[in-house]
Parts: C-alpha cells; sequence; structure tokens
C-alpha cells in the first residue's frame, strides 16, 4: 500500500529492519501498525502486527527475517 505522506502518522521504520525488533517497536509503541519508508525517508507502505504474527508462526520463520522479506513473500 502506497501512502501519502500527509496522512501518514506512527512510526517509521525502514525494511531492514527484523520481524523481531519492529514487533519490539510496536510493542513500546503501543501502535498495530508501521509505516515503511524508503532511503529518502519517503513513506512506501505499512505492515501490521497481524501480517507480522502470521509470519512469525509460519515453519519458515527465523528470527532474522526482515520486513522486506515480509512484504515480498505477502505479494
Amino acid at each position: 500500500m502506497i501512502l501519502d505522506d500527509r496522512d501518514a502518522s506512527g512510526p517509521r521504520v525502514r525494511g531492514d529492519m527484523t520481524v523481531e525488533v519492529a514487533l519490539s517497536v510496536m510493542d513500546g509503541a503501543r501502535v498495530e501498525h508501521l509505516l515503511l519508508c524508503d532511503e529518502d525517508d519517503q513513506c512506501t507502505g505499512s505492515v501490521t502486527r497481524a501480517e507480522l504474527s502470521a509470519h512469525r508462526g509460519s515453519p519458515s520463520y527465523t528470527d532474522r527475517l526482515r520486513l522486506r522479506d515480509v512484504l515480498v513473500s505477502s505479494r
């Protein structure tokens, strides 16, 4: 999902963050989603706790799984 920066609120992260760290950020910020940003800090999408939890429960999950890998496998 592409977002308009004017409508984007919440913690911003990059795709190289691991799922584990992303879930920790969500816990700390008490949010259900994170905004994904590119190298220019432009919002390119979002990821939800439910999406990350689904990947975390899969047999192929490792603690090194990156957000960018989750997005690729979700398409």
